[in-house]
């Protein structure tokens, strides 16, 4: 289980230094995604290999939650500040961000000619 790990962090790493060295400005946990999502394109046997360790982290993947719930209490007076443009800015990004797929949806089923729910 070591190894599996290591080679996830290892990734996250390499990810981390390209993002920052050809200062990308993607996150280099990101960056380091796709580079082990391109790995395992690469040597399909390499996905096998991290299943179980993957399916470990993702089982108490609500542990990761805790820092954010920290945060959160950390700056309850931040909340109760400005806890109501807080809101107003989450809720419109996320209905600028359902149009946004809405239209990028219709755009695309256009494109490939697949419109009018066929």
């Amino acid at each position: 289980m070591v190894p599996v790990l290591f080679t996830i962090l290892a990734f996250q790493l390499a990810g981390e230094a390209m993002s920052r060295t050809l200062d990308l400005p993607l996150p280099g946990p990101v960056v380091g995604l796709v580079l082990l999502l391109a790995a395992m394109r690469l040597r399909p046997g390499l996905a096998e290999w991290l299943r179980t360790a993957a399916q470990g982290v993702l089982a108490h993947l609500s542990l990761f939650f805790v820092p954010a719930g920290v945060g959160v209490i950390a700056h309850l007076s931040l909340l109760r500040d400005d806890g109501v443009a807080l809101l107003l800015a989450i809720f419109g990004s996320t209905v600028l961000a359902l149009v946004a797929g809405a239209l990028a949806f219709t755009l695309v089923a256009r494109w490939t000619g697949q419109e009018g729910g066929e």
